[in-house]
């Protein structure tokens, strides 16, 4: 096949994320790869010099050079064009630790990348991990980076999807997206944000994209929030006041929706093709079941925004970090 034109690849905003994290080294070490360099143009926001300090840590030998904006990039798997955002503070950061300079680091870029996607000068952005409690120290106070982007875009409706492409699966030809009703927020205030219109909100952003990316309309299993789907009432009824009649009002506009169905064997059936996409109720029902699935393979995908976002499906993991074995 015929090597694309670089210049017709998409120029996509790489941020660094959290410093003190596995951001840095995780583009460090990504740089290299040759797949990387064949599908897009990449230019790094964040600080010039944590990206070199990445390059050591991972024993690259690639030169990080400063540019003051993507349309001046020009990077190739031996040279990392890097846009300064933020200040030196960043540089004090300390790793593996939640710290407020990490924070509006991480914060910094997102905002610089996310204008420059709003303003054409980047066709989408890929965001390096945050760390939500080092976002807060910094005054911050967003749950995480779909909900800052979706005010950032001045978005209305918006949803985490985890995706994992067909190459993820020995049994499935299709990718398959998991989207989240609710999202960052703790367990006993699920049961206050689930109602009708939010998972017909969700079902609807799942339903457009995975047909965009599937190139034809999918089949949506509605995860239950209850054991057994709340066994006709005697584990818990959202099943039969919420879930339920968002599923009749999904079908009744048309939107291809299958459930209330128990977790536990809905996601089997997915993973084996029955189904394209899955709503589920809350963070971990979604995020659990695609991870054992393929979690080195799943991308984040931000519904909703007039930007193209993706993410890393993974976090900071201040374990890994900054000791050069981060994959």
């Amino acid at each position: 096949m015929p090597t694309p034109d670089s210049q017709t690849l998409p120029l996509l905003a790489i941020t660094m994320g959290d410093p003190t994290g596995v951001g840095p080294e995780v583009i460090a070490a990504a740089w290299g790869n040759s797949r990387v360099h064949a599908a897009c143009r990449p230019v790094v926001y964040g600080h010039p010099e944590l990206m070199r300090r990445a390059v050591v840590a991972v024993g690259s030998t690639a030169q990080v050079a400063e540019v003051a904006g993507p349309a001046d990039a020009a990077s190739t798997a031996n040279v990392i064009c890097c846009v300064r955002t933020g200040s030196d503070d960043a540089l004090a950061a300390v790793p593996r630790q939640i710290d407020a300079r990490g924070g509006q680091a991480a914060y910094n870029a997102l905002v610089a990348a996310a204008e420059a996607a709003l303003a054409g000068y980047v066709d989408g952005i890929v965001t390096g991990p945050l760390n939500k409690a080092a976002l807060w120290r910094a005054g911050h106070h967003y749950p995480g980076h779909t909900e800052l982007l979706g005010e950032l875009c001045g978005a209305g409706d918006v949803a985490m999807m985890l995706y994992l492409g067909p190459t993820a699966f020995a049994t499935r030809s299709r990718g398959l997206g998991v989207v989240h009703v609710t999202l960052h927020t703790a367990l006993r205030k699920i049961f206050g944000e689930l109602t009708e219109d939010a998972i017909l909100t969700k079902a609807r952003l799942v339903d457009a994209i995975m047909t965009r990316l599937n190139g034809e309309r999918p089949t949506i299993g509605v995860c239950a929030l209850n054991p057994h789907a709340g066994e006709e009432g005697l584990f818990g009824d959202e099943e039969q006041r919420i879930i339920a009649p968002a599923v009749a009002r999904g079908l009744a506009e048309s939107l291809p929706l299958v459930g209330p169905l128990p977790t536990d064997t809905l996601m089997v059936r997915a993973r084996d093709g029955e189904f394209d996409a899955v709503v589920a109720m809350y963070h971990d029902q979604g995020h659990i079941a695609l991870k054992l699935l393929g979690m080195h393979y799943a991308v984040n995908i931000t519904l909703g925004l007039p930007i193209v976002r993706t993410s890393v499906a993974h976090g900071t993991a201040f374990d890994l970090a900054w000791q050069g074995t981060a994959d």
